[in-house]
């Protein structure tokens, strides 16, 4: 697949986790969360530490969501992220958009090696599907 096709197929599906989810506005993975909700798309974010992130009720980990997600958006440490594929993989998930400074080789290796649809490597969520800093 093209990354256009990998983006397609991505975002054909809902809903999503946003793994790294942070209640810091300022911080990348509160914003790839509020960029879902305002496309209308439905999101679960995905913070050990935090009870809800913009509202919603937050999850320890994947294996904690309470129901099936087409993909996942990742905004953590790569070592991280090579933890949190290994649990998507477990959980059947078939999309994983590693967003930048999340991904490493072993990471994307093993989520390939898994056959999964993987979005890694430069192309940010946030321009994909649009983000506006000063809406909610």
């Amino acid at each position: 697949m093209t990354p256009n096709e990998r983006i397609e197929a991505f975002l054909a599906g809902t809903p999503h986790a946003v793994v790294g989810a942070s209640k810091d506005r300022s911080k990348y993975g509160n914003k790839v969360l509020r960029a879902y909700l305002q496309n209308g798309r439905r999101a679960h974010p995905i913070n050990p530490t935090a009870d809800t992130v913009e509202g919603l009720p937050a999850f320890a980990d994947l294996g904690a969501l309470p129901e099936p997600v087409h993909g996942i958006s990742v905004i953590t440490p790569p070592a991280v992220t090579e933890r949190i594929v290994e649990q998507a993989v477990a959980a059947g998930i078939e999309h994983v958009w590693m967003q930048p400074g999340s991904e490493s080789d072993t990471a994307v290796a093993r989520a390939e090696a898994a056959g999964m649809n993987v979005i890694a490597g430069g192309p940010c969520l946030l321009v994909a599907i649009g983000f506006r800093e000063d809406d909610a």
